[in-house]
């Protein structure tokens, strides 16, 4: 059930299992968080400490009295659930409590609903929905159809007709292959434009890492000092998914090197597989990059924590391999100094006025993405004169003059690159 955006945020009680969970305080304050993003107020929260869940209802029978007191006394409109919980478990406890209940996976696709922004992100967020509501389809909608049309009910009809739950689930299934159809067009898309950059030779870097951890502030820094077009900024909000879509930009550093960079959408413990699957697409940017920056909230005492989920679900996503940087943010907010390499690591803040902690990065960026470049020297031929066009666009240009034979010039560039102008070396 979707919550309605009113000036008045809607009243909700969380609850969650301790089942020995050393990480299980930081999960509710987490829980917590996501409500809140989601425009509701916590107004209390409830916790029971098991071995295991209870089959049918998640809580046990006297916890479940004592949390539908408290959900009446505290007028609390919904019961937010830590787990994804099974379709009787939700059934059960909304008729024991009396309230609507809301799963933790149900929460963050109802999130991402609200959140979503482009023709891509809502088709996605759509799809994850639809596969998380086909098998929790209430059961009470199972009537017959035949008895619905008053037809008699006779003998030669009884059992013949489809119930109104399988007719949703068979309309559900039609929507959700028409979705996947959709997406299939659109991933087509964007492969052919990943294909496109790749010949250009751009290096492309994708910043991944926990929600909320500043990757979009960094990006929107690095734009504002290199971008093409400053005025495509990311949003920035101190909430959790505020970016679900990737931004992809192009930066031109002083010496001309460039390279894309890309913000993607922020990952969170115990995110549901039906979201992983979704967004593959819209991560495509992270699998195919050539660098990739994971971004790490230093002011959280849990960041250990937060780097552990962030490498579980790129495994899970099947992007491995690839080099990368871990970029601890907001070092400002706990006093630590800044900025401080130390290897592929850098301890920095993007609000760093001096600017000292973003050219750090780009440092880092730079000798990382263009290890692979070579110096050479051409002669181009003054009638080839889209090849110097292409480089002075592609390449670093270091140096040129003009001669006899054509335009002389040093440049550094990829060797894919040069293997296609290798003729005009000297």
């Amino acid at each position: 059930m979707d919550t309605k955006f009113t000036n008045q945020p809607t009243r909700v009680i969380t609850i969650g299992l301790n089942l020995n969970d050393p990480h299980f305080d930081y999960s509710i304050k987490e829980l917590n968080a996501l409500a809140q993003a989601n425009h509701m107020q916590v107004v209390t929260t409830v916790t029971q400490k098991l071995d295991h869940p209870f089959a049918g209802t998640y809580f046990g029978p006297g916890k479940i009295k004592s949390l539908k007191e408290i959900a009446e006394a505290q007028k609390a409109q919904y019961i937010i659930v830590n787990d994804e919980l099974t379709p009787s478990q939700i059934r059960n406890l909304e008729k024991m409590t009396g309230k609507d209940i809301i799963d933790r996976t149900g929460l963050i696709l109802e999130i991402f609903a609200n959140q979503a922004r482009t023709k891509e992100a809502k088709l996605q967020v759509k799809l994850a929905r639809l596969e998380y509501q086909l098998p929790r389809l209430r059961t009470s909608a199972s009537v017959r159809l035949d008895q619905q049309t008053g037809n008699g009910g006779g003998y030669t009809n009884r059992g013949s007709g489809e119930t109104l739950l399988e007719m949703r689930r068979r309309t559900l299934g039609r929507q959700i292959n028409n979705i996947r159809h959709h997406l299939k067009s659109v991933n087509k898309t964007k492969k052919v434009q990943s294909h496109q950059r790749k010949k250009m030779t751009i290096p492309t870097v994708a910043l991944v890492g926990y929600t909320n951890a500043g990757k979009s502030t960094i990006l929107n820094q690095l734009v504002k000092r290199w971008g093409t077009n400053e005025s495509k900024r990311a949003l920035v909000k101190n909430m959790l998914f505020a970016t679900l879509s990737t931004e992809v930009r192009k930066l031109t550093l002083p010496n001309n090197r460039k390279f894309l960079l890309s913000d993607t959408v922020g990952f969170v413990s115990k995110l549901p597989h039906e979201l992983i699957s979704a967004f593959q697409s819209t991560l495509s940017e992270a699998a195919n990059a050539d660098l990739l920056i994971q971004v790490v909230d230093y002011s959280d005492p849990n960041r250990q924590l937060m780097m552990k989920t962030t490498m579980k679900t790129l495994k899970k996503m099947g992007i491995h391999g690839i080099p990368m940087i871990t970029v601890f943010n907001k070092a400002d907010k706990v006093g630590k100094h800044y900025p401080v390499q130390e290897g592929n690591s850098l301890i920095m803040s993007a609000q760093d006025p001096t600017n000292r902690s973003i050219n750090a990065l780009v440092k880092m960026i730079e000798q990382r993405i263009y290890r692979n470049y070579i110096t050479v020297n051409l002669v181009i031929p003054y009638n080839q004169g889209q090849i110097i066009s292409y480089l002075n666009t592609h390449a670093d240009v270091l140096k040129a003059k003009y001669s006899a034979k054509g335009t002389q010039i040093k440049v550094n560039l990829p060797k894919p690159m040069l293997d296609r102008i290798s003729q005009y070396q000297i």
